[in-house]
């Protein structure tokens, strides 16, 4: 088992994605890369505390590779946005990769820099890159959030057409 930990901006929407990838084991809403340990919503939400919504997947890599994962994160969200994804605003909705390992951060600045010169994107990425220092678990009601209230219209209006892009790009890597 090996653990990846990103953040692509509320974590609802990135938790129902990477949960669909056969390889993931879990994925675990919480909060990364900030200053304060134990944090809650309600001092991250202020984008005060430095911590970024993040999740964090527990994956199998004989199933799926970091890099599968790496690719998934860079196609579901916009990494080009500094501090936003939507109308979501603020240093805790930054896009953010925390390497557990040095392979991890050698893949990821190796992506971030072939997608900055490809040209795939029209503005410059602006993921922060970051060593993995620790990982504080979201609140319960922040758990499977998607499954759980997938008639809310949050859910329903912002994360069921991501999650309805994602399963075009990506049938071939879901878990049936």
């Amino acid at each position: 088992m090996d653990t990846a930990t990103f953040g692509t901006g509320c974590f609802w929407c990135t938790e129902a994605i990477f949960q669909q990838l056969d390889g993931v084991l879990k994925v675990t809403s919480g909060y990364s890369g900030g200053e304060i340990s134990n944090p809650t919503y309600k001092d991250v939400s202020t984008g005060t505390t430095g911590h970024a919504e993040v999740v964090q997947i527990l994956y199998d890599p004989e199933k799926i590779s970091f890099d599968d994962l790496l690719e998934v994160f860079w196609q579901t969200h916009d990494p080009t946005t500094l501090n936003r994804q939507g109308n979501d605003v603020g240093t805790q909705y930054r896009s953010a990769i925390f390497y557990h390992n040095q392979e991890q951060k050698e893949k990821s600045e190796k992506y971030k820099n072939e997608l900055n010169k490809s040209g795939a994107f029209d503005n410059p990425i602006v993921t922060e890159i970051s060593p993995y220092t620790a990982f504080y678990i979201a609140e319960d009601y922040h758990q499977d959030y998607y499954n759980n209230n997938g008639s809310q219209p949050y859910c329903y209006y912002v994360i069921r057409p991501k999650l309805e892009k994602f399963q075009k790009v990506f049938k071939n890597k879901i878990r049936h």
